[in-house]
């Protein structure tokens, strides 16, 4: 019998998947490389069922031998290793984000004088839009909460960006670009104190009440699938921050971001320019303490975020209360800081990756924005947030906007320069046509 192998991600099992194995069985003994959570959430969106979920799946579909993992977009390892006669995938990968793995599995067959075989890909069905066809469905709170913890098990970095209204929350779900063979789009929302507040046209010193930003992360959940992380600022008083934790656990956000300092809130990139005060350590440990005994799940995360860089105190002390932190339960530790050289960020990420006991790291690069993703795992960050830039590039936008009408008495050129087609508008938002 001649060697089949089949590469699939199979999300969604479809009769397009079940026609390419039929044409594979045809060639001889199929096996399929089942990707693995790992190897699709880092070239697209993570799955909706988990490998073993998916594994079993295909096992039981008629005609294949044996479901082996494939860890990478990249057939190479797997091909090397069974040196198949025929490799069998639908046409569709010879444009888009698979042709580099095409080309790959072209070359590496070379070596034995393997073949492609590629049946003419089932048109109007895919995975990809089923998955999507699902999201549009929407989600429930337990779906979305667990996500967050998913995504830190699958992928070296997680990306967050800010949202503070419901058209933020759709442009993050629907941003993505094609590049270098890999899908990228945003893993999950922000909900930030300082956007939310400044949007309402109030200041950042958590003059917006809960009450409000619950209002608003609603709104936000009405029409968006993707987990989110909540800035909680300080936290408030630990009897009031214990039900903070019970309300966001039971919409269905995925982790709150809680600040060591006490007294009025002013925004953290001011450092010394303003009077801040650091809350102790062992009250704030107690504070987190309290929060993790008020949750419900094990899915929902309570991180830390500590200040010491932000007031000039070192990364000793930052150092020392994170492990504070982590004793006292923290999920997660977030490292602030508001200089443009990120040396002391990475300095922390050095010492922490030190510690026996390690959670996830946070990094919001707002200050020192040179940095990048890759920069940022490889110091052994989980967690990047970009926490203001929708609101911060909206501001001039439509000021602009605002000044041309003003200077031209029309808004003709208002519409030309500085605004999207109002369909553009009208198709991001689900239902309007």
């Amino acid at each position: 019998m001649k060697k089949v192998y089949v590469g699939m991600s199979t999300d969604v099992v479809h009769h397009g998947h079940i026609k390419i194995i039929e044409e594979a069985r045809k060639l001889g003994e199929v096996t399929v490389g089942l990707l693995t959570d790992n190897a699709i959430a880092n070239y697209k969106r993570i799955p909706l069922l988990s490998y073993e979920q998916r594994k079993k799946i295909i096992e039981n579909i008629k005609g294949v031998k044996e479901v082996i993992p494939q860890e990478t977009l990249d057939y190479g390892p797997n091909l090397i290793m069974l040196k198949p006669d025929y490799v069998v995938h639908g046409t569709d990968w010879r444009e888009g984000v698979q042709k580099k793995a095409r080309e790959g599995v072209i070359e590496t067959l070379k070596g034995w004088g393997g073949l492609l075989v590629e049946p003419e890909y089932t048109k109007d069905i895919s995975a990809t839009q089923l998955a999507n066809a699902i999201n549009k469905i929407g989600t429930t709170p337990e779906i979305r909460l667990k996500k967050l913890r998913r995504l830190l098990e699958l992928k070296p970095i997680v990306r967050i960006m800010e949202v503070h209204n419901g058209l933020t929350g759709r442009i993050v779900e629907t941003t993505r670009i094609a590049e270098e063979g890999n899908v990228k789009e945003f893993d999950g929302m922000w909900e930030s104190s300082l956007t939310d507040s400044t949007s309402k046209g109030k200041p950042d010193i958590e003059l917006v009440d809960f009450t409000s930003r619950l209002q608003t992360i609603d709104q936000i959940f009405e029409v968006t699938t993707k987990p989110m992380i909540v800035d909680g600022d300080t936290g408030g008083l630990v009897e009031h921050f214990v039900y903070t934790v019970k309300t966001l656990e039971r919409l269905g956000v995925s982790a709150v971001i809680i600040e060591d300092k006490t007294g009025l809130k002013k925004n953290s990139l001011f450092g010394t320019e303003v009077k801040q005060e650091q809350e102790a350590i062992e009250n704030f440990s107690h504070k987190i303490s309290e929060g993790k005994k008020a949750q419900v799940t094990e899915d929902f995360m309570i991180i830390a975020r500590i200040e010491s860089l932000i007031l000039n105190k070192g990364v000793e002390d930052a150092l020392k209360r994170a492990r504070a932190y982590i004793e006292a339960g923290a999920d997660g530790i977030m490292i602030h800081s508001k200089e443009k050289d990120p040396k002391e960020v990475l300095d922390f990420c050095r010492e922490y990756s030190k510690f026996e006991d390690k959670v996830p790291l946070v990094a919001v690069p707002s200050s020192y924005n040179s940095i990048t993703e890759d920069e940022l795992a490889n110091a052994g960050v989980k967690i990047v947030i970009y926490a203001n830039h929708l609101l911060r590039s909206a501001y001039p936008a439509m000021i602009k906007a605002a000044e041309s009408i003003l200077r031209n008495g029309r808004c003709k050129e208002a519409s030309e320069e500085h605004c999207m087609p109002i369909n553009e508008i009208l198709n991001l938002i689900p239902g309007g046509k």
